[in-house]
């Protein structure tokens, strides 16, 4: 199902066959979000199976990503590239192109800036859209050229807006609510505020066929960590991606952001994150909520949330060392090794 050019050094997962296995090594896992979360579990996961699909948010419309849109109707590459970059493997030619892919121009002062901040990996991708007419095909060749250990496709085939909701307090100390409409403008609205509710525009977007196709054939779907209303929560609301995700038969797991109170989730716990899953999916279940204890204040209430979404919560110390809340890539694959394996060491500890 990926596309795959050449053989990376995996951590073996215990072979599960017969009628009751879930999957003969190595295990096709779907990985859904977008931007610097998303990367981080397609670092841990690339380090698990060469199966690997990333299916990517859409609704950037900012910075890079946000000029190309509007100048040239195309998707927001920018969480494209980032997912294309987090798949490449350690060896010299994968951290060059990784780091090609990442790098932005600076131009000199006082000059005409029309590079100015652009990522060069967005406009190789942009190139490859252009000449072969077909996002899938051109993140297909750019795979093929960085050597990516997967696949990365878009959620949809056109660009989404997200639109949301703030409960806002006026200069009078009245509360009101206000209509945000972007993704960099929400995720900046909910620092001091309440998002409340969130919509894709269109509403009824197509969802990318291939995604739709390896969400179906996979053994195992990751949702998150990300930006909790931009990255996470849009997988959930697009139609045709939703009712992928409650169909198909692969297992899914919910991964929890290290810190809850951020500019998009203001004021929330990290079981009203499950919450508000349930919120926009009510229909959807999943079998594990993984989360590290450090990021969990209420152990007992964030059990009963996961409790209503069926899924069974496995705690593991997975941010890196010196108190960023950041995922550590070997510290993320050895829990999604755990879960995939069947172990319940870490589970509900």
């Amino acid at each position: 199902m990926a596309l795959l050019t050449g053989p990376l050094p995996r951590i073996p997962l215990p072979q599960q066959s017969g009628a009751a296995g879930r999957f003969k090594e190595p295990p096709s896992v779907v990985a859904l979000g977008g931007g610097h979360g998303l990367s981080s579990s397609l670092a841990a996961l690339r380090l698990l199976t060469s199966e690997l699909t990333a299916v990517v948010t859409v609704a950037d419309d900012g910075g890079s990503s946000g000029r190309l849109r509007r100048e040239l109707g195309v998707l927001p590459p920018g969480d494209l590239r980032m997912a294309l970059a987090a798949l490449c493997d350690d060896t010299e030619w994968g951290r060059t192109w990784r780091d090609v892919m990442q790098h932005r121009f600076k131009s000199v002062e006082a000059t005409e800036a029309s590079l100015d901040n652009h990522a060069l990996g967005n406009l190789l991708i942009v190139t490859l859209w252009e000449l072969l007419g077909s996002p899938v095909a051109g993140l297909q060749w750019a795979g093929a050229l960085l050597g990516a250990r997967g696949q990365v496709l878009p959620m949809a085939t056109v660009p989404l807006t997200i639109e949301g909701d703030v409960l806002i307090e006026t200069a009078e100390g009245r509360l009101r609510t206000q209509t945000i409409t972007g993704q960099s403008k929400l995720a900046a609205a909910g620092k001091n505020s309440r998002v409340n509710d969130v919509r894709l525009i269109p509403a009824d977007a197509p969802a990318c066929g291939e995604a739709l196709e390896a969400i179906e054939l996979s053994d195992w779907v990751i949702l998150g960590p990300g930006s909790w209303y931009t990255s996470v929560l849009p997988h959930l609301m697009l139609p045709q991606l939703r009712d992928a995700l409650c169909r198909t038969t692969a297992r899914r797991v919910l991964t929890m952001n290290l810190a809850t109170d951020t500019k998009e989730t203001s004021g929330m716990t990290a079981a009203d994150h499950l919450d508000v899953v349930r919120r926009y999916a009510p229909q959807m279940h999943f079998d594990y909520v993984l989360a590290d204890p450090g990021a969990v204040e209420d152990r007992d209430h964030f059990r009963r949330a996961a409790d209503a979404l069926g899924a069974q919560v496995v705690f593991g110390k997975v941010g890196t060392l010196g108190g960023h809340p950041v995922h550590d890539p070997l510290r993320l694959a050895a829990a999604y090794h755990d879960i995939f394996g069947g172990s319940e060491d870490h589970a509900d500890a």
